[in-house]
């Protein structure tokens, strides 16, 4: 960014903040980044520049619209280490999971740009001889208000669909990642040279989210909103639209269950689960919380996956064997260690970590779990594996639906034609035979059911999340009034 330090991004602009908010690097603990604290009125002036822009921008040519969104994908090729360096110091992102995050978005992008020529309707039949059309519009302005846990993935999720079908963006990254979930992704549209006001980032501190948030939400110009983050602040979010009557596509928190089955290839079970568990410290809303394992291979599981994790280095997630980096802040720390000591205090065994150092916590195995147990019931979002054992599928699936979310779920069996029935019988918005929970891919509906979300992101459903349906027609003189409402010809 050719500025001094960051800014906000308003109608095609760079714009300086007196006052700042510390970014902290959750690895080192120090202050990494000082960020613009922006106000209710900065977010009201970047609606207000998004919907001045909003209608030339929908009137372009479909190709000048997916021009734009493939030159950001181009550059952000160019530059994915950078973003890969900041996910890793500003998030605590392992650099793995920083390459493949900065790897993944440009092709979401290239996804996006399809899109464009996705935007359909259909003719309809007409007992009056009218043409029947249906055809859909673009909602106007989108605020996108994204995490910290990929927050370059998700906030590009929900504002490239946006973009692609005609809507202008408003987004506010988190607090904690205000930089590779924001501002950079401004700077490769500034160098895309995206028209003023189509695209606009403004960022806060914790301190300032309530007044934002709700500006993106209740401001009349604002036609829908894009949420990903926790099931407590979607609901709100959810709320305040829908008491104004705009779209709201919400994806939120997760219970997510790995049923491992007595017929599963067990080290494909080991593999899953580890995965599944501990990629980015369990910090992902679809991350395996619950391991069902039936009771006639739960000995040796158990045994072999407490070797494995027993095995994950932990530490600077800058060097590639430390696949277990910082948890986020103190705050999900103190979460995470409340609802593990909760669990032994109520009898669960603890086979491996339950121990911290800084925002370091040990990779953890729980077994003897009830659901009295918070670790049970609870999201944990961090890197804690509960086992619990079940007798026979029917329990395996009772358990893995006992829960207020349904985001996702994997199945681990030999027999595809088992997994798929168990898959229709879970509640989850989404599910995976012989795979673990966590799967996204730029062009499937990504959503769950619950408290795990409404509505859905990626490819199609993006469109139909982001767009208004309209009926049109054309009288043709077939449609005849009531002899009272009629005039006498001349």
């Amino acid at each position: 960014m050719d500025i001094d330090g960051y800014k906000l991004f308003i109608d095609g602009q760079w714009i300086n903040k007196e006052e700042t908010f510390a970014d902290y690097n959750p690895a080192a603990g120090d202050t990494w980044a000082e960020i613009p604290n922006g106000t209710r009125e900065d977010a009201a002036r970047a609606v207000a520049a998004a919907a001045a822009a909003q209608a030339e921008w929908a009137a372009l040519p479909h190709a000048q619209r997916a021009g734009y969104l493939l030159k950001a994908a181009d550059i952000l090729e160019k530059r994915q280490k950078d973003f890969a360096d900041a996910l890793i110091d500003e998030g605590g992102s392992w650099i793995g999971k920083g390459m493949f995050e900065s790897g993944y978005v440009p092709g979401l992008f290239r996804t996006a740009a399809a899109a464009v020529y996705q935007v359909t309707g259909e003719i309809l039949p007409s007992d009056h001889g009218k043409v029947s059309m249906v055809v859909r519009q673009p909602l106007g302005v989108v605020s996108v208000i994204s995490p910290w846990n990929f927050p370059l993935l998700l906030s590009a999720r929900g504002l490239a669909f946006a973009l692609a079908v005609g809507n202008t963006v408003v987004l506010k990254p988190s607090e904690e990642t205000p930089v590779s979930g924001g501002l950079m992704i401004a700077e490769l549209f500034a160098e895309a040279q995206l028209p003023p006001g189509v695209f606009n980032v403004v960022t806060c501190s914790r301190d300032n989210v309530a007044e934002v948030g709700d500006e993106l939400i209740t401001n009349p110009l604002v036609g829908g909103i894009s949420f990903t983050g926790s099931t407590a602040i979607g609901r709100q979010v959810a709320s305040k639209a829908g008491l104004m009557l705009k779209k709201a596509c919400v994806e939120l928190g997760g219970k997510d269950s790995l049923i491992i089955l007595e017929d599963a290839d067990m080290e494909l079970a080991l593999n899953a689960a580890s995965f599944g568990t501990f990629m980015h410290q369990g910090q992902i809303c679809m991350s395996v919380e619950k391991i069902i394992v039936d009771e006639s291979i739960a000995a040796e599981f158990t045994e072999r996956f407490v070797a494995k994790v027993k095995s994950f280095n932990v530490g600077d997630p800058r060097e590639m064997p430390n696949v277990i980096g910082p948890i986020i802040n103190q705050r999900q720390l103190d979460k995470i260690h409340g609802q593990v000591t909760d669990a032994v205090d109520q009898g669960a065994q603890l086979l491996a970590g339950g121990t911290y150092e800084g925002l370091f916590y040990q990779p953890t195995v729980l077994t003897g779990v009830t659901r009295e147990m918070r670790v049970y019931q609870e999201e944990t979002f961090g890197p804690v594996a509960p086992i619990i054992t079940v007798r026979g599928v029917d329990e395996a699936v009772a358990v893995a639906n006992d829960s207020e979310y349904g985001l996702s779920a994997g199945i681990i069996t030999c027999d595809e034609e088992k997994g798929l029935a168990i898959a229709n019988r879970l509640q989850t918005g989404m599910a995976h035979i012989n795979d673990s929970s966590v799967n996204d891919e730029p062009h499937v509906p990504f959503g769950g059911m619950k408290n795990s979300g409404l509505g859905r992101h990626g490819g199609k459903a993006s469109v139909e999340t982001f767009t208004e349906l309209r009926w049109l027609t054309l009288e043709r003189g077939g449609r005849h009034y009531p002899p009272p409402f009629m005039v006498a010809p001349r």
